[in-house]
């Protein structure tokens, strides 16, 4: 039994001073559905018989399809795929949508472009305290040779530190104030300043931020159902759907076609202006660091964003 003393969160953030590689683990479930999660717990295990494990904590949703699963294979991702490992870290309905995959044994999904890939027959499965331990015996394995993404400290190892940012200024983290320093509060400050020019376009077209995300979703893609659109709105304006939806409707913005929705020329008009307040901010905001830093700056967002939904 563990002391009662012990602080997992530190124990955690001992763990992370190991530097992992990234991995993308698939499977199909036993209703043909393909399934697959980023993943750092990933070791060799043995030479003869070739044999690699990794492993899944019990609260994931997906333990039932990989605890069934005859086999599986492990991508290991190249340091230009960021963003496929934070797709699979989130719980996203479809997470292989637009990849274009090929199949291996037992049919489960392969992804191109990783640096390595390994596919599996389940060997073991082991009790590993509040995660599952997964044996795999390899069947067949590729190398690309590429550079692999390295995760250390909780982030990509691209991504800037903190603590290092604060040295460089002569700071450390005892000069934060909670008030002031805060993160909420200070996203919240920033996102208001830098989007004054976009909401002067928003003001200029009597649109709200709520209808910025309908419309920007349509853009994207033409006919969506209505009721998907409904939940995006107020998941991400905390506002009621469909009252923004009728609005823009009456507006003229977006037409009804049966249960889909559709943007319209006028509308179109609107999102090119916003659309280009927008990258004059990005230019703004670029003139005022370095391309690494605002590089490290996007990473550290998309992290953040990604954080709560991360799975094994």
């Amino acid at each position: 039994m563990v002391d009662s003393t012990f602080d997992a969160r530190s124990f955690r953030d001992a763990l992370g001073s190991f530097a992992t590689g990234v991995t993308v683990v698939t499977t199909v479930d036993a209703q043909g559905h393909d399934v697959g999660l980023t993943a750092n717990s990933f070791n060799s295990v043995s030479l003869d018989p070739p044999m690699i494990l990794w492993s899944l904590a019990r609260a994931s949703r997906n333990l039932p399809a990989f605890k069934q699963a005859d086999h599986f294979a492990v991508h290991i991702l190249s340091s230009q795929q960021q963003s496929l490992s934070n797709r699979f870290a989130t719980s996203k309905a479809d997470k292989f949508a637009g990849l274009d995959l090929s199949r291996g044994d037992g049919g489960v999904p392969l992804i191109d472009g990783c640096a390595a890939r390994f596919v599996c027959r389940t060997a073991h499965q082991y009790d590993g305290g509040d995660h599952v331990i997964f044996v795999g015996e390899v069947l067949e394995f590729t190398q690309a040779g590429s550079a692999p993404l390295i995760y250390h400290g909780g982030d990509y190892v691209l991504a800037a530190r903190i603590a290092d940012a604060l040295s460089a200024d002569g700071m450390s983290t005892e000069d934060y104030s909670f008030d002031q320093d805060f993160v909420g509060h200070l996203l919240g400050r920033a996102r208001f300043q830098i989007y004054q020019d976009v909401r002067v376009v928003l003001d200029h077209h009597k649109l709200s931020e709520a209808d910025h995300v309908l419309l920007s979703a349509l853009s994207a893609r033409d006919g969506w159902a209505e009721a998907d659109m409904d939940d995006l709105i107020e998941a991400a304006a905390a506002t009621e759907g469909t009252a923004e939806i009728d609005r823009l409707v009456y507006r003229g913005m977006i037409e009804r076609r049966g249960d889909a929705l559709w943007i319209t020329d006028a509308a179109r008009e609107a999102l090119k202006e916003l659309s280009d307040a927008a990258k004059s901010v990005e230019a703004h905001v670029a003139d005022s660091m370095t391309a690494h830093e605002l590089l490290a700056l996007k990473n550290r967002l998309r992290n953040l964003i990604h954080a709560t939904s991360a799975e094994g």
